[in-house]
């Protein structure tokens, strides 16, 4: 796979896609599960795994230099870690995602210490990590801030109650593998409740892990001793699945998602029925179809079970194809809609406004952040030449340019590689003029 920084697509577009696509495993569950796989010696496998995109590649050069033993072999990756040898992650690997972060846990259960660079990630907000550091304080540690660095310490974690201010999926994570080996109970109160942690809770309990989910996002770890390894099927990734059936109904196209598992997107596949959009459950994935003319729409992102923030830039393509005006709240990430600008480029007519246009009233409300989009369409995209701000805005583009007239070129598939695989081969199959430059 090619992954220099310069990387581009071109896209001729205009061809509605057809066939048979599958999605891999989830990206955001797999590099979790890798983590999680740190806090035994024993060995642990991970079947489905997504092994070609850059994300879990930085995560497994991680984990090498900790002291992982990885083997690669097609969907199947294999870890060991008898030993932890390093508790310093280096800061050119650790600052390219925010899965750093999360080996916090595992190093001072095996180490006691722990120097993580302050994460990277996407360009979508600031995606603070006090959450994170604050509740890793209550379960028992110092944390310092040297440099670029977090350093920090603990003997032994022990139990404690947490509450989320804000369900951060990546907070639930950590202190959820955190926990596990904690001296006595973890209470986390308001925490996220996203499939890919349900994945991780289900790893670490085929672990030995003690985890218990109550109706009112409160998750409660009961310390355990010791994890051993366990093999694990990850789950497909949502996201994935997703993108490609807007693309699919964008272009007016028929596609079959294949390992699309409705469970994971019911109020997406709500959604994409009051647009107008087609859809069949199918034994081995879902059916998305162009179903007649698409209706315009109000929507608001929020955390699981409501409408997924990954799955606004994809949608926000889709509904420049549905009559009328519609409204798009983000309530998660304050600047995801940094991909705008480029798609007026190709002729959407999309206005941004600071205001939260929408029933909920976020936690954006009172900030000049542009977190509310108007969409008027249909609009007729043409071909430009567009710059990818992050991963699931750039695959956003690959749909607007798969439906615009010309030619279209799309800078920063580096951003792409993060999460999606092979996607030019996937999209070639479907019937996509598309080449990787």
């Amino acid at each position: 796979m090619k992954e220099e920084n310069n990387a581009k697509y071109l896209i001729r577009g205009g061809k509605p896609l057809h066939g048979k696509v599958k999605v891999s495993g989830a990206k955001n569950s797999v590099t979790k599960l890798l983590v999680a796989s740190l806090l035994t010696d024993k060995k642990c496998v991970l079947m489905n795994s997504p092994n070609k995109i850059s994300d879990l590649s930085v995560t497994n050069d991680i984990c090498s230099i900790l002291g992982s033993k990885i083997v690669l072999q097609n969907d199947k990756l294999t870890v060991s870690t008898p030993k932890i040898k390093n508790f310093v992650i280096p800061e050119y690997l650790g600052t390219k995602n925010r899965i750093s972060i999360l080996m916090a846990g595992p190093l001072l259960h095996r180490t006691g210490k722990a120097e993580i660079p302050i994460p990277g990630g996407c360009r979508i907000g600031s995606r603070p990590v006090n959450f994170h550091i604050e509740g890793l304080k209550k379960l028992g540690c110092k944390v310092k801030i040297k440099g670029n660095y977090y350093e920090i310490f603990a003997e032994k974690l022990t139990g404690a109650n947490i509450h989320l201010d804000y369900p951060s999926v990546g907070a639930t994570e950590n202190l959820i593998i955190s926990s596990s080996l904690a001296k006595g109970r973890t209470i986390i109160t308001n925490a996220a409740v996203e499939p890919e942690i349900i994945d991780l809770i289900k790893f670490l309990q085929k672990m030995g892990a003690i985890i218990e989910m109550s109706t009112d996002r409160k998750i409660t770890i009961e310390g355990v001793e010791k994890l051993n390894g366990a093999s694990h099927y990850v789950i497909p990734d949502r996201n994935q699945a997703a993108s490609f059936a807007c693309a699919g109904i964008a272009s007016k196209g028929d596609i079959i998602v294949e390992n699309a598992r409705q469970d994971d997107l019911i109020t997406f596949l709500n959604t994409v029925r009051k647009i107008g959009g087609g859809f069949e459950v199918l034994d081995n994935g879902i059916r998305f179809f162009y179903n007649g003319p698409l209706n315009s729409i109000a929507v608001e992102t929020d955390v699981h079970p409501g409408f997924m923030t990954d799955w606004q830039q994809p949608f926000v393509i889709m509904l420049t194809q549905a009559n009328g005006i519609s409204i798009i709240h983000e309530t998660v990430y304050e600047k995801r809609f940094g991909y705008v600008e480029e798609l007026k480029k190709m002729g959407a007519e999309i206005e941004l406004y600071n205001k939260c246009l929408g029933s909920i009233q976020c936690r954006f409300r009172n900030s000049q952040y542009f977190h509310s989009a108007v969409v008027k369409g249909p609009a007729q995209l043409h071909g430009a030449e567009i710059q990818i701000p992050d991963l699931r805005a750039g695959f956003s583009y690959l749909i607007a340019g798969v439906i615009a007239r010309g030619e279209t070129v799309i800078d920063g598939a580096v951003y792409i590689d993060r999460g999606y695989e092979n996607i030019d081969r996937k999209l070639k199959f479907l019937g996509a003029d598309i080449k990787r430059m």
